[in-house]
């Protein structure tokens, strides 16, 4: 997420939609991966993010808590990030090859780079990043293409509306103190969003909207 304000100083000055092109296509990365190094605070886990890779891998959330995931405090928030390990802070779903063990199911903001998202009038549009990767020589491609995920239409919605509450959130933890009331606050959030059940036939997309209005009760947000 990125204030209009500065985007001057990290991108080529233009903001795309889904369906522009842009010159963002590495074709193939060529065995590089120093996108994948000392990213942990930079990469905040959604609800589906999560919800992608605990079904790919078929484990449960808990299980990749502290191996893979771990949980990072920004605004009194408690969220998954993607865990760093070794000296060079590498990703831990960095395989012996240096590959993505969870590529096709990548999350959302690893499916963006080299670009990002800029948020404005309960809408976002695309940026792209300039010299935060390597290649020199990237091609054009649509930003559709580029990003490749499935149900385009539903995940933006999603994004937009996990966006809002956790705006709302922020505000809504200014007013909050006592630790104890934080931690059950955080905990509720992670029972709730991060843990959602998908049974067969089910979508992900349509649980959360379900949910989400009783998350919000529950946790005193409009």
């Amino acid at each position: 997420m990125k204030s209009i304000n500065i985007l001057e100083k990290i991108s080529d000055g233009k903001l795309y939609d889904i369906d522009d092109t842009v010159k963002a296509d590495t074709c193939g990365c060529n065995g590089c991966s120093d996108c994948c190094y000392d990213i942990g605070e930079l990469v905040v886990l959604t609800p589906f993010d999560v919800y992608e890779i605990v079904n790919y891998l078929g484990v449960e959330f808990v299980e990749l808590l502290g191996d893979k995931i771990e949980l990072i405090e920004s605004n009194k928030i408690l969220l998954p990030h993607l865990k760093m390990k070794d000296d060079n802070k590498r990703c831990s779903f960095l395989n012996k090859e240096f590959r993505c063990m969870i590529h096709s199911k990548r999350p959302n903001i690893c499916r963006l780079f080299p670009l990002g998202r800029v948020y404005k009038d309960d809408d976002f549009k695309y940026f792209l990043q300039v010299g935060n990767c390597p290649k020199t020589d990237l091609k054009d491609v649509k930003v559709r293409d580029w990003i490749g995920i499935e149900n385009y239409d539903e995940n933006k919605i999603f994004i937009l509306e996990w966006y809002k509450f956790i705006k709302a959130l922020t505000f809504r933890l200014k007013f909050v103190r006592d630790e104890e009331e934080l931690n059950e606050i955080n905990q509720f959030i992670l029972d709730n969003c991060y843990n959602i059940k998908v049974k067969e036939g089910e979508s992900f997309y349509s649980l959360f909207e379900e949910n989400l209005p009783y998350v919000k009760n529950k946790l005193g947000i409009i």
